[in-house]
């Protein structure tokens, strides 16, 4: 039997992490998480980095770009598109839901 407990933190859409929050939720550094703003994977809000704070939606992003470098040694531009790519499907599958919904 496995007895391992999961911690975690529970956040709603309305959390903002500063970047040293999003560093510790990842267990990633300062660098990784700049870089993936570079190239728009991430996108927080305020001008300098001292000001930014990422939202939810950011974190989750964040740990699935781990995830795609981790696992599958996507470089990061690459995933910049999978996640872009993952989020056209998410909208265009609720769209479809949407309009499947309308005819029933």
């Amino acid at each position: 039997m496995n007895n391992k407990t999961l911690t975690g933190i529970l956040l709603d859409e309305q959390t903002e992490l500063t970047l040293s929050d999003l560093c510790r939720a990842c267990s990633s550094s300062a660098d990784w998480v700049i870089e993936l703003v570079e190239y728009g994977a991430l996108e927080p809000s305020g001008r300098e980095q001292i000001e930014w704070r990422f939202s939810a939606n950011n974190l989750a992003r964040a740990q699935t770009a781990m995830r795609l470098q981790r696992d599958l040694d996507v470089n990061l531009a690459g995933v910049a598109l999978v996640l872009d790519l993952l989020d056209e499907i998410k909208f265009l599958r609720t769209r479809l839901k949407c309009t499947q919904s309308n005819f029933d």
